[in-house]
């Protein structure tokens, strides 16, 4: 399985590298805002409301900093739990999302270079 993972995640970075100069696809400010930005929409989405979102935004930003290797393995875990609550097939959503981001890279680009410099917001 962790080789299905790494295949996918490099034709990530191949997207990353057709899309983006390295100065965006590495910057990893940029990276993390717009992780948080799908997952918000996806919490957004199953029915999360903003109420809860901003409680769960204080309760961790009221903990301690966590090491970010485990998280990556908490996110990908209760990903995988939450597509499996919903029936979503996560591998077949990756797959679907990631073709047509390679469909999109024109207007992909453009609304990064309309985004305010260090902004975490997208436009």
């Amino acid at each position: 399985m962790a080789a299905d993972l790494t295949s996918y995640q490099q034709r990530v970075e191949e997207w990353l590298e057709a899309c983006f100069p390295p100065s965006v696809r590495s910057d990893r400010a940029e990276r993390t805002h717009r992780f948080l930005e799908e997952a918000l929409e996806l919490a957004q989405a199953n029915g999360c409301s903003h109420d809860d979102a901003v409680a769960l935004v204080h309760y961790v930003f009221g903990r301690q900093k966590g090491e970010p290797t485990q998280e990556v393995g908490g996110v990908m875990v209760t990903l995988a739990s939450l597509c499996s609550a919903t029936g979503i097939h996560m591998g077949e959503a990756g797959d679907v999302e990631l073709a047509r981001n390679w469909d999109r890279i024109d207007a992909i680009r453009a609304k990064q270079q309309a985004k305010p410099h260090g902004s975490p917001l997208p436009q």
